[in-house]
């Protein structure tokens, strides 16, 4: 599996990963655009934070000033000052969570939409790298951990890092030399605490890498069921999964036992400290330098800065944890596409005329196996060019440079004389159609999917592409008509259908130039006649090159171009082709044996 700590291409730039304390803060940095909500929220954790710092002196007060005279009305002066304290406390830390929850819900919200819209920009070798379960994990649960880490545990970390000074304040200012003695233990919970966020951030990482793992298996298997049927592997694929959630778990567990020992240090430390507060507090009673209720209230104080740090170290354990799922989610957010989605010149004119001058390809997830060498080809302007070849001869691969999904290694692709790299892709890809031989439709409406590339479409416009396609007849016939759910990659449909679906698209779509990769390849003999019908009709006027070994698609083409091992090793008429020794008349010969 590629995962995202592995080194991304050569051709695919980004920038160093940082270390924790950038990524934190980098991650901090995208609350930039809630700092009003985010500044009121800090005034009320500024209230409830000082109700924190106040409620010990009113237990003094009670202590020293009423129990310890006997006086009633003093003690009921101090509880009600002290249910006061209370309410106002309550009051400010609920507006507190709530206000930080919704800004840190704002935040994950706007950061899943521009990492999705990053995504979706990077060029399809990124995609050929990655498996779509590591995307959807990344948007998924590594976004989730971010949200905890920028909305409750910002709040809970301002929250007790201020009642930790204000308390800390209170006790020098009530006894320094006790408070010395309570400190003597901070120094071996912050070298800890230290060391534990490096382990935890790795472990943590590694965990999310290998939850994304698993979720890219359940996807895998969930997509494929019918081959994962077909071919009796649904022990082979529960086994492939459970191998994956044990590593997961694997990971974790050691996660969790970091975690746990480390919070037994900590719960040690804190309360170890406590125990030192009691003796030498209780000396310091006896020797008249302190009431008992400066003892009672410093005791509180020294249980908040306990209970405080002990929250400080947990939710450092949380920030290191988002710092795993951060650094994963900066690395596909720093990665610049090799092929932009929009930029560059967008010509008036398109008339259609398609040349390769010199084409070597190589795709990048196969860097030692060339697919295209010194492949030069022209398609004139309305031009009808069949290519034909064996398997792997690199027939799809012209295809995939025309729409520019990638760029070739040497030499050029160009449109009217225009180079592709020059041009604006999102220009460039709305005046190409493609049909390819199985069409991707979205879990939508059939009508959904027709307007799929011009969704201002009209239904009439809809309706008349449709007709186009021969499709509109077994549209009609469901019960829903247009409105009819084609379900997910169109499993609803039959090849025919979703073909006449997909060409209806491009009809709507109106391209100039017109791309068939072996449209028809997939289907019986009644669907292909209904489905080149409609073919025909699409051509009639456009570039179109069309990718296909069925003699029938090949026939009406106003010239053939057969390519073996990446090259163009014959080129002219079907006629003159089969009339003369070569590698096309063995493939027309071989169909004919075939049939």
């Amino acid at each position: 599996m590629a995962r995202f700590s592995e080194p991304l291409p050569p051709d695919a730039p980004t920038i160093p990963r940082p270390r924790a304390r950038a990524v934190l803060g980098r991650l901090l940095g995208l609350t930039r655009p809630e700092r009003p909500t985010l500044a009121l929220a800090l005034l009320f954790l500024l209230v409830g934070s000082a109700g924190s710092v106040l409620f010990p002196q009113a237990i003094r007060g009670i202590v020293d000033g009423a129990i310890a005279r006997h006086d009633r009305a003093a003690l009921g002066h101090h509880a009600l000052f002290l249910f006061a304290v209370f309410v106002v406390q309550g009051a400010a830390s609920g507006l507190r969570f709530a206000l930080f929850s919704i800004s840190g819900e704002r935040v994950i919200a706007r950061l899943r939409a521009r990492l999705f819209d990053h995504l979706l920009g990077q060029d399809v070798a990124f995609f050929d790298a990655r498996r779509t379960g590591d995307l959807t994990s990344s948007l998924a649960s590594d976004a989730a951990a971010l949200q905890t880490a920028v909305s409750t545990n910002v709040s809970m970390l301002l929250r007790n890092a201020v009642t930790a000074a204000g308390s800390l304040a209170m006790l020098f200012w009530t006894s320094p030399r006790l408070t010395l003695v309570m400190l003597a233990v901070i120094p071996a919970v912050a070298i800890s605490a230290v060391v534990y966020g490096r382990r935890v951030r790795k472990l943590s990482r590694d965990a999310q890498d290998a939850v994304a793992e698993s979720g890219a298996v359940a996807e895998e298997a969930f997509a494929g069921l019918r081959t994962v049927r077909l071919f009796v592997a649904e022990k082979t694929e529960s086994a492939r999964y459970a191998a994956a959630v044990g590593r997961a778990f694997a990971l974790a567990r050691a996660r969790a036992v970091s975690s746990g020992a480390f919070m037994a240090a900590v719960t040690t430390a804190g309360f170890s400290a406590i125990a030192l507060v009691i003796w030498y507090g209780g000396l310091l009673v006896f020797d008249g330098r302190l009431t008992v209720g400066q003892l009672m209230s410093f005791l509180i104080y020294t249980l908040t800065v306990a209970f405080s740090l002990g929250a400080l170290a947990d939710l450092w354990g949380d920030f290191m944890r988002a710092a795993g799922a951060a650094e994963r989610v900066f690395e596909l957010l720093d990665r610049a596409p090799t092929i932009p989605v929009e930029g560059g010149a967008t010509p008036a004119r398109v008339d259609g005329r398609v040349e390769l001058a010199g084409v070597d390809f190589t795709y990048p997830a196969r860097p030692d196996a060339p697919v295209l060498r010194g492949v030069s080809l022209t398609v004139a302007p309305g031009e009808v060019v069949a290519v034909v070849g064996q398997s792997g001869a690199g027939k799809s691969t012209l295809a995939h440079l025309l729409t520019r999904f990638y760029d070739p290694t040497a030499g050029t692709v160009s449109l009217d004389g225009h180079d592709l790299r020059a041009l604006d892709p999102s220009w460039l890809r709305r005046h190409i159609g493609v049909v390819s031989q199985e069409p991707m439709l979205f879990s939508s409406s059939i009508a959904e999917n027709i307007r799929y590339g011009v969704p201002g479409a009209t239904d009439a416009e809809v309706e008349s592409a449709a007709r186009a396609a021969n499709a509109h007849e077994f549209i009609a016939r469901f019960p829903d008509g247009y409105a009819t759910k084609v379900g997910e990659r169109g499993v609803q449909l039959s090849g025919g259908q979703k073909q006449r679906v997909a060409i209806a698209r491009a009809v709507l779509k109106n391209p100039r130039v017109l791309i068939l990769d072996e449209a028809t390849s997939a289907l019986d003999a009644e669907s292909e006649h209904v489905v080149q019908e409609a073919l025909d009709r699409l051509l009639v006027g456009r570039t179109t090159l069309v990718i296909a070994h069925r003699l029938s698609t090949v026939q009406g083409a106003d010239r053939v171009v057969v390519l073996d091992g990446g090259r163009v090793v014959q080129e002219g008429t079907h006629a003159a082709l089969a009339a003369e020794a070569g590698l096309y008349r063995r493939l027309v010969e071989r169909q004919f044996v075939a049939a």
